[in-house]
C-alpha cells in the first residue's frame, strides 16, 4: 500500500518504470515490429478532414480496420470489437507473467461489476451481456448476483460489490457505485501491483489516480460541488488535499497551485477550454496523452514486459481513437471537434 509519506510526486516528468527483463528479448522484439503496422496520427487526421464518412472509411483502406462497401455503425463496432479481442488475445499469448494478464483482465471485472450493481438497486434485469473477457466468465455474473453468492467471485470483487451496495443505499446516488467500486479498485490494483515487484504497473495505477482526480476536481468545480470531496482517491503521486484545496481556488489559480507536479502543462491546456466551450473535451484528450507519453518510455527498455503492456494499452487506445473518428464523421461533427479530442499518438 502507499503510504501518506510515499504519496509525492519525486519525477520531473513521467515515474520510474522498472529494469530490463532478458526474459522478454523475443516477445519485445515482436512488439516493437508491429507497432510499425499502427496507424499513423496523420491518417487520423486526415480522416478528420475527410469531406465525408465514406472517405474517412476509405483511408482505412490497407490497414486492419478496411470496411467494404457502405459499412454501417453495426458493422463497424464488430469489426472493432473484433480487433480488440485480438488484440488481447495476443496480449495473453506474449504475456510471460500471467499474474499481469489477470491484473489486466481485471479491469473488465470491476466494469461488470458496475453494471451488474446498477442494474441489481435499480431493480432492472441483470442480463447477460457481460464482457467475457475478464477473470470471471460473463455468464457467472447473473448467477452470482441471483443466488447473492459474492464468496464465488474473486476476494478483490467481494469488498467491491458491499462497499458499492452500502454507498448506494446510504443516499441512494447511483454515484456512489462508481465511486466505491473505483476506490476498490484503486486500492487493490496499488496492493497488487507492489506484490508483484513491478514499478512500472505501480507507476502507472498512481498516475491513473491522479488524472481521475483531475478529472474530478474540475467536474466538481463546473457542477458547483466543491463540498463533495469524498470522491477524491487516494493513492496517487500527489496528495489528496491538493485536489481538494483545487476545489476552493479560482480557476485562473489552480494551474499553479499544481506548478511542482508534472500536471501542470495538461491543467493549463485544458482549463481554459474548459471555461470557454463548457467541454471537458480537451480534458480528456490532455489526460489520454499524458498515459501515452508515459507508455512511450518504455521505449528505453532493451526487454521486459513493459512494452508488451505499452503495446497493448496502445492499440486499443488506437481501437478507441477509430470508432471515435468514425462516429464522428457519420454523425457529421465538426473537423474542429474531431481535432480537439485527438490525442498524440505512439508511432
Amino acid at each position: 500500500m502507499i503510504t501518506e509519506s510515499q504519496s509525492e510526486v519525486g519525477f520531473y516528468r513521467y515515474p520510474p518504470i522498472g529494469e530490463d527483463d532478458w526474459r522478454y528479448g523475443y516477445e519485445t522484439a515482436k512488439v516493437w515490429a508491429m507497432e510499425l503496422a499502427m496507424i499513423p496520427r496523420s491518417t487520423f487526421v486526415d480522416m478528420a478532414n475527410a469531406a465525408s464518412f465514406a472517405e474517412a472509411v476509405e483511408l482505412l483502406a490497407g490497414t486492419e480496420y478496411a470496411l467494404e462497401g457502405r459499412a454501417d455503425a453495426a458493422q463497424i463496432e464488430q469489426l472493432l470489437r473484433q480487433r480488440r479481442t485480438e488484440v488481447r488475445q495476443l496480449f495473453v499469448e506474449l504475456m510471460l507473467d500471467k499474474e499481469v494478464v489477470n491484473f489486466m483482465r481485471a479491469r473488465e471485472d470491476f466494469s461488470n461489476m458496475r453494471l451488474a450493481i446498477r442494474r441489481m438497486v435499480t431493480g432492472k434485469p441483470l442480463g447477460l451481456d457481460y464482457s467475457n473477457e475478464g477473470n470471471v466468465p460473463a455468464e457467472e455474473f447473473e448467477e452470482i448476483f441471483e443466488q447473492e453468492n459474492y464468496e464465488r467471485f474473486p476476494v478483490y470483487l467481494q469488498g467491491a460489490v458491499e462497499a458499492a451496495v452500502l454507498g448506494y443505499y446510504e443516499h441512494k446516488d447511483v454515484r456512489r457505485i462508481d465511486y466505491e467500486i473505483d476506490r476498490m479498485e484503486g486500492a487493490w490494483r496499488l496492493s497488487e501491483a507492489a506484490r508483484l515487484n513491478s514499478p512500472f504497473m505501480l507507476s502507472l495505477v498512481r498516475l491513473r489516480i491522479d488524472l481521475a482526480n483531475i478529472r474530478t476536481m474540475l467536474r466538481l468545480k463546473m457542477a458547483g460541488r466543491e463540498e463533495e470531496t469524498r470522491f477524491f482517491l487516494p493513492g496517487g503521486f500527489a496528495d489528496v488535499d491538493k485536489f481538494v484545496q483545487g476545489l476552493e481556488t479560482g480557476y485562473e489559480a489552480v494551474g499553479q497551485m499544481f506548478y511542482a507536479t508534472p500536471y501542470y502543462e495538461l491543467l493549463e491546456a485544458s482549463i481554459p477550454y474548459l471555461r470557454s466551450e463548457q467541454s471537458f473535451l480537451k480534458l480528456e484528450k490532455e489526460c489520454e496523452d499524458f498515459v501515452k507519453g508515459f507508455l512511450k518510455t518504455t521505449r528505453t527498455i532493451a526487454a521486459g514486459p513493459q512494452p508488451v503492456v505499452a503495446y497493448f494499452l496502445m492499440r486499443e487506445a488506437e481501437i478507441r481513437a477509430v470508432r471515435m473518428v468514425l462516429t464522428a464523421k457519420k454523425n457529421n461533427l465538426s473537423t474542429k471537434l474531431i481535432l480537439d479530442r485527438l490525442g498524440e499518438w505512439m508511432p
